[in-house]
């Protein structure tokens, strides 16, 4: 929303009743005024009566916050956390989760027809689960406020780059809320104080790691005080000079970092630096599902796109005859192929390496025919993966005896790349999108993942 034309100036109190029409992919109500303006309203929610400061404005558009609510939604609930709409990690706390997910489901359906001009035969039920303590993973901010004389720890304050004053975290496992107060402690007493940005949290089903970066080399003493609080806190701690590859683990032993997917035998090791889901509990059940709606066969070859380190490539490897999975990384796709070997599934799971945002066909067949496919990308999409199938569809020979897959299960943690994706798979490629839902993978937050079914003839 950020732009150049943005005028500064005084908020202004409107007296005019706005009436909240529905949330934005932000979160925010939109409500129209009596000129036509769109104003985006922090923290309204859909069919409210409010009064706004309007803080911001712009041509077309105003942004505001609330300063009288005269008809209140149904579904506006009291935060359960203290820190909300101070602390910027949640910004749906005001709205039943119920709610929530409908309001999800309905911003993809909108992407979807909006900005790809597609409308799936089915709609699938949204897959939800715990609405607390489901975050696995995060990154704590870590600030030494000199004027204080005291070290704060945790998520950003709303738009700002402060770090909020938060001593809990209701989205965080209960365990790890229980630590924020004693890491500031920590952290205050250590020589390194002013010079420790960040805490990367990663919790596996045995194992909560904590990767403390650092800006300067760790002194023996800091060293020992981090070593303490590991074994009083039941934390696996491992530093961060530079960037993710300089990431160590601070021997203190222990079990291995890894989750499970009880549902098919697998144990997946991972580093605290490695990708994985935030949510576990809603990983486990869109795995099983993403595998139900893509129907592996025994007799079948399958492609596993951006499979990262096989969430989704060892689960197929139990259903059909050969799966490949395919990343942009040589290092993850050893770490994929170590996997599968430890979970017994190195014989059916292959692995290659590959520039993922610059296929073409020629690549693209390069990496032969599959039955189907499992596409899972970061939020910039799969947009050269499509256009390529879309490319050969026109033009056969450019892609000789090429066959395209019948079915693809497509993963998305971004509605509107999934909805440019999908608009080229249908349009171009020769597809239909035969059912979408979304996925809460983020309770409480405006963060819209989602699973979508191509198929051609």
């Amino acid at each position: 929303m950020e732009s150049a034309n943005v005028v500064p100036e005084k908020a202004v109190v409107e007296k005019e009743w706005l009436t909240v029409e529905s949330l934005d992919l932000e979160a925010q109500g939109v409500a129209h005024n009596a000129a036509g303006k769109v104003v985006f309203i922090e923290d309204a929610l859909p069919g409210e009566e409010v009064q706004v400061q309007v803080g911001r404005r712009k041509n077309n558009w105003e942004q505001a916050t609330i300063t009288a609510l005269r008809r209140e939604s149904s579904q506006r609930v009291v935060p359960q956390c203290r820190h909300f709409g101070h602390c910027g990690g949640c910004k749906m706390q005001h709205f039943h989760v119920g709610a929530q997910v409908a309001t999800k489901q309905r911003a993809l359906e909108d992407a979807l027809w909006h900005l790809g001009k597609v409308k799936p035969e089915q709609v699938l039920r949204p897959i939800e689960g715990p609405a607390w303590g489901y975050r696995y993973r995060g990154r704590l901010s870590v600030r030494y406020v000199v004027k204080k004389a005291k070290v704060l720890v945790g998520f950003h304050e709303r738009k700002s780059s402060f770090v909020a004053d938060m001593d809990s975290c209701e989205v965080l496992p209960p365990h790890v809320s229980a630590l924020l107060v004693p890491l500031r402690e920590l952290i205050t007493g250590m020589d390194q104080r002013d010079r420790l940005p960040q805490i990367e949290l990663a919790i596996g089903d045995d194992v909560t790691a904590m990767v403390l970066r650092h800006m300067e080399p760790l002194s023996e003493a800091d060293l020992e005080r981090l070593r303490v609080f590991g074994v009083e806190r039941g934390v696996q701690w491992w530093l961060q000079s530079k960037g993710p590859d300089t990431v160590q683990r601070l021997e203190m032993g222990g079990p291995e970092l890894a989750y499970a997917l009880p549902e098919f035998g697998i144990q997946m090791p991972f580093k605290p630096t490695d990708f994985t889901q935030v949510n576990p509990h809603i990983n486990r059940v869109l795995v099983a599902r993403a595998l139900r709606l893509l129907d592996a066969r025994g007799d079948e070859r399958v492609i596993d796109w951006f499979c990262g380190l096989g969430n989704f490539t060892l689960p197929i490897a139990t259903k059909a005859r050969e799966v490949l999975g395919i990343e942009g990384s040589e290092t993850l796709v050893q770490r994929a192929r170590d996997n599968a070997a430890l979970n017994g599934w190195g014989a059916k799971a292959g692995f290659a390496a590959s520039n993922l945002f610059e296929l073409t066909p020629a690549t693209l067949a390069g990496h032969g025919h599959a039955n189907k496919w499992l596409v899972d990308p970061p939020r910039e999409g799969a947009f050269a993966l499509a256009k390529a199938l879309a490319d050969i569809n026109a033009d056969p020979a450019l892609a000789p005896g090429y066959v395209a897959p019948t079915r693809i299960v497509y993963v998305s943690c971004n509605p509107a790349t999934l909805a440019r994706d999908a608009g080229v798979l249908v349009h171009q490629a020769g597809y239909r999108c035969t059912a979408a839902g979304a996925v809460n993978m983020f309770p409480h937050t405006a963060h819209v993942e989602s699973m979508a079914v191509f198929e051609r003839d």
